[in-house]
């Protein structure tokens, strides 16, 4: 035969082949919603001071600053009363990780970090640099090398503002400030860092009396977080206008508060008669303070006044019990979703049994929560090009998705697996519908065969699956089949 012939044959091959491929019908797959409650990569319940498969506190306390008491695990992830966590909170006092001048306990967190990776749990961390005690030298104050250098002087023993030491001494913003700056150099983007909170000054590191700081002084302490921190997500207290402005204009951070909940538990205090957090601060200050769309770029992560236990508790009881009714805590869920909250910082406290449903309502809408519609795609396709698909999402969440995840779908037969990578930005699936039409191409050394095609949110590092999807049907792995398609 020519080689003339040959050359027009494989022309008529492709040629029908195109004809054949332009000619077939696609094949649209629509998915099942389920209504489960689903454990996802940075939202819902954290864990404090504590990891997946420990015990709750006890009663209507809570432990925080010091370095964790590990529990012994028996190996069963789950807590029957609190619920199942994707992130560890672990709040510590800067004595306890930078015990000499310069000499960092990184052993400490380095633990935390590999505890939290075995509980399928990333850490959300908190320097404070110190807590409310009164006595110096006592583990709650700061460092006792600092206290030597400045003096003996207690802010808290004076009028103050919540101070333990005098932030505007330049010592305080040097050395916290370089604590946090070879944290942000040892740390920034690892993988099992969930995000960090802005601390700077105040009890507990929650900014008490951030608003009276010099320029000068702050700038400094919340670029030891920005300049260092270009990864890993930074969360600022709700604080005051000047910082929190400053804070945003340095990059992108979310924001936190730590008393969600307050409906009345400072009332009868005579310096604030019938003032509140939930109704006199948190509305405030979100919209006057800059942070009212801090929520599209960074998480939003809140915090229990008291605890679980004692909203419900009996009025009086303790200072935070207040003998909340049902009707009281979907209150206080649905202001936390109209500020888009992604995860919740419970303190490790149970949960009771007969407010399960509210809490996994909120669960349900905390953060992002996937439902893929639909997916269409051709029925076959040819080794070396592209197929096409198009998409329908829709996020019943109140947030996108912060983490740099990948969409992706798989060609999976007894013979090959293939894992391609989409260019899909779902870090821009905000609540609500979205689209995704793109097309993928096929590797030119595919065998010819046929493929289940399956789809699946994976990590950047091990191409494996991560999130959760609100429809039904996933697989062992983790992905979620949509059909066949033959590869020819």
């Amino acid at each position: 035969m020519k080689k003339s012939h040959v050359s027009l044959i494989a022309l008529m091959v492709v040629f029908l082949l195109s004809i054949e491929l332009q000619a077939q019908k696609p094949i649209v797959v629509r998915f099942s919603e389920t209504d489960e409650v689903l454990t996802n990569p940075g939202i819902g319940f954290t864990t404090f001071q504590r990891f997946n498969g420990d015990k709750t506190n006890e009663g209507v306390g809570w432990t925080e600053g010091k370095p964790i008491d590990y529990q012994k695990f028996d190996g069963n992830l789950v807590t029957s009363d609190h619920p199942m966590s994707s992130i560890a909170y672990f709040r510590v006092y800067w004595r306890f990780l930078e015990p000499e001048m310069g000499k960092y306990n990184w052993a400490m967190i380095d633990y935390a970090l590999k505890i939290a990776h075995e509980r399928k749990q990333t850490l959300l961390l908190r320097i404070a640099p110190y807590g409310s005690g009164k006595k110096l030298n006592d583990d709650t104050d700061v460092p006792g090398w600092y206290r030597t250098m400045v003096g003996d002087k207690n802010e808290y023993m004076t009028e103050g503002e919540g101070w333990r030491v005098d932030a505007e001494d330049p010592r305080y913003a040097l050395y916290f400030g370089k604590l946090i700056a070879e944290l942000g150099k040892r740390y920034d983007g690892h993988p099992d860092f969930e995000s960090v909170d802005l601390s700077i000054v105040g009890f507990w590191g929650e900014g008490r009396g951030s608003e009276i700081l010099t320029p000068k002084t702050r700038e400094s302490l919340v670029k030891a977080y920005t300049d260092n921190f270009k990864k890993t997500p930074l969360i600022m207290l709700l604080t005051d206008e000047v910082t929190n402005k400053f804070g945003l204009s340095q990059a992108n951070v979310g924001w936190r508060v730590d008393c969600i909940g307050d409906l009345g538990f400072w009332a009868q205090d005579k310096s604030k008669p019938g003032w509140t957090h939930m109704y006199d601060y948190y509305p405030q200050g979100i919209i006057n303070f800059g942070m009212k769309d801090a929520w599209k770029k960074a998480p939003i992560s809140l915090e229990v006044c008291g605890t679980i236990k004692s909203w419900k508790g009996e009025v009086g009881s303790c200072q935070y019990c207040q003998g909340y009714t049902m009707a009281d805590v979907n209150y206080i869920i649905d202001e936390t979703l109209k500020w888009h909250i992604s995860s919740f910082n419970a303190k490790s406290s149970g949960v009771p049994d007969e407010w399960r449903p509210l809490i996994d309502r909120w669960l349900k809408k905390m953060g992002y929560r996937f439902v893929l519609r639909s997916f269409t795609y051709p029925e076959f396709a040819a080794a070396g090009e592209k197929v096409s698909f198009k998409s329908w999402w829709d996020n019943k969440g109140v947030a996108p998705i912060y983490k740099k995840y990948l969409l992706a779908v798989r060609l999976k037969n007894d013979k090959r697996s293939e894992v391609i990578i989409t260019d899909a930005d779902i870090n821009s699936w905000f609540p609500g519908d979205n689209l995704y039409d793109d097309a993928v191409f096929i590797p030119r050394d595919m065998p010819a065969g046929v493929y289940q095609m399956q789809i699946g949110i994976v990590d950047p590092q091990s191409q494996e699956p991560k999130v959760n999807l609100a429809i039904q049907g996933k697989n062992p792995e983790g992905w979620y089949p949509m059909g066949n398609i033959e590869i020819r």
